[in-house]
């Protein structure tokens, strides 16, 4: 990959053909609150909040969210901090309700779902803190969900370097591979029965 491919602390939109768009953060520390054009918050959600309303860290005990403004955990107000669990339900502000999933236990991957209307800018279904892999896929336990397929694809960081693998072959742009390739902040992949786009969010 060069020097124009991921680099961790970016953060891109995933669209997958016939499921949906994923805004995937690659930080360990992630910022939520109001869109306002610049790079000073990592999820931008459309609602009434903050520009900086909270800030998500991840380490190697699990993911804590830093209230920096009015944020609840379970319908409990968090005074400074608190740790979040698989099924935790969030709520920013007055309105804006997430809900906290770590549905793969051999991955620190995690997903935020929207339990309101709101949708971040530009619009996704969920947002994913992307740890070292990420699965998509028909099982349960996937980051994200693929009812019709029938095997798994999996993103996953080597060194500075994203990656993607699946069984059997599958083209990235383009080019045949077999196994696992490197993509970019551009690349479409595909394979039968699937196809995964990334799109770069970087100024």
């Amino acid at each position: 990959m060069d020097a124009g491919g991921l680099r961790p602390q970016e953060r891109f939109l995933l669209w997958i053909d016939a499921v949906g768009g994923y805004w995937v953060c690659l930080g360990e520390e992630v910022v939520l609150g109001q869109p306002e054009g610049g790079p000073a918050v990592d999820v931008p959600i459309l609602g009434d909040l903050a520009t900086r309303h909270a800030r998500i860290r991840r380490d190697g005990e699990g993911y804590m969210i830093e209230a920096l403004h009015e944020v609840r955990i379970d319908d409990r107000p968090v005074q400074n901090a608190g740790w979040l669990r698989d099924g935790s339900r969030l709520q920013l502000g007055r309105s804006v309700r997430l809900v906290f999933r770590q549905p793969h236990a051999l991955s620190g991957t995690a997903r935020l779902d929207f339990a309101s209307h709101h949708r971040t800018q530009p619009s996704a279904d969920a947002v994913l803190l992307m740890a070292d892999t990420c699965v998509l896929g028909p099982k349960p336990n996937s980051h994200v969900i693929c009812r019709h397929w029938t095997q798994e694809v999996i993103l996953y960081r080597l060194g500075r370097e994203l990656y993607c693998k699946t069984p059997g072959p599958f083209t990235v742009d383009d080019a045949a591979c077999r196994d696992c390739g490197p993509i970019t902040d551009h690349s479409r992949v595909q394979g039968e029965g699937f196809a995964v786009t990334l799109d770069d969010l970087r100024p």
